[in-house]
């Protein structure tokens, strides 16, 4: 089992930033991906970051390319997420997850690639 603590949301106005963290215990050494998720109340999980930890790979959407930015310390097993120059539009629950599975790249933006999920931390942007 993995367990995943996210933390570092919070309130920000337009055009500014916040890091996101996510500090992974447990089997970690298990795990080959972790992504970033949003998600808006009544919608599904939207992928919005996601590293393949096996070769430090990263991917992101078109819609947060250039604004987010994924990294990992592998030493202290956290991922960030790095996010600026935000919008009103990026207010959600931003939810951590980590996966054991290898998928292609394009599937690190669904839900099904991952195994285990955080508790999620509220990011509000107001304009």
């Amino acid at each position: 089992q993995v367990q995943l603590v996210e933390s570092g949301g919070g309130s920000v106005q337009a055009g500014g930033s916040l890091r996101l963290s996510c500090a992974a215990s447990g089997d970690t050494s298990s795990i080959n991906s972790m992504g970033w998720f949003r998600q808006a109340p009544g919608q599904p999980r939207v992928g919005v970051a996601a590293v393949r930890t096996d070769i430090s790979k990263t991917y992101y959407p078109d819609s947060v390319k250039g604004r987010f930015t994924i990294s990992q310390d592998n030493a202290k097993n956290t991922v960030y997420l790095q996010m600026d120059n935000l919008e009103p539009e990026d207010t959600d629950i931003y939810y951590c997850a980590a996966g054991r599975r290898r998928y292609a790249s394009t599937s690190l933006f669904y839900p099904f690639a991952y195994d285990f999920w955080g508790q999620g931390t509220q990011v509000t942007v107001s304009s």
